[in-house]
């Protein structure tokens, strides 16, 4: 399935606008951004490839925000759209929010899922401590 042009080109403008105002550190600003975008996409909102960034840029926001019980939620419903099972970013940041919520043995899972679909250079630019959790697994 597809959006209409004019949703897609309105979802578009406002991921865009909100894009912008996460990088000027204008997160609550890019929040209303993202969510009023996401507010477009017609449910089942899982149904939708959109669906996916939307929630993921929503989670990297409130992630920004060490807000991470909301940040694990954004991902989590992320988790549940279009091809995000094989996703090692959405399952890098669902690790990264589990660890940081102190749920190590949810961390490890997903932190090793992102591993064994990637590798290691996803962890690169990461706080060390995520792929210290798993190294003794691989």
């Amino acid at each position: 399935m597809e959006l209409s042009d004019k949703i897609h080109d309105k979802i578009i403008t406002l991921s865009d606008e909100g894009d912008f105002l996460l990088e000027n550190e204008k997160t609550d600003e890019a929040l209303e951004k993202f969510q009023e975008a996401l507010v477009l996409v017609p449910s089942p909102k899982s149904d939708w490839e959109a669906s996916l960034w939307l929630y993921a840029t929503i989670g990297d926001s409130f992630f920004i925000k060490e807000d991470f019980e909301k940040a694990l939620g954004a991902f989590r419903d992320a988790y549940n759209c279009p091809e995000a099972v094989n996703n090692p970013y959405i399952n890098l940041k669902i690790g990264e929010s589990y660890f940081e919520l102190e749920d190590f043995e949810k961390a490890k899972e997903f932190l090793l899922r992102t591993y064994m679909l990637e590798g290691k250079e996803i962890f690169e630019d990461e706080n060390e401590e995520y792929f210290a959790l798993i190294e003794p697994l691989i």
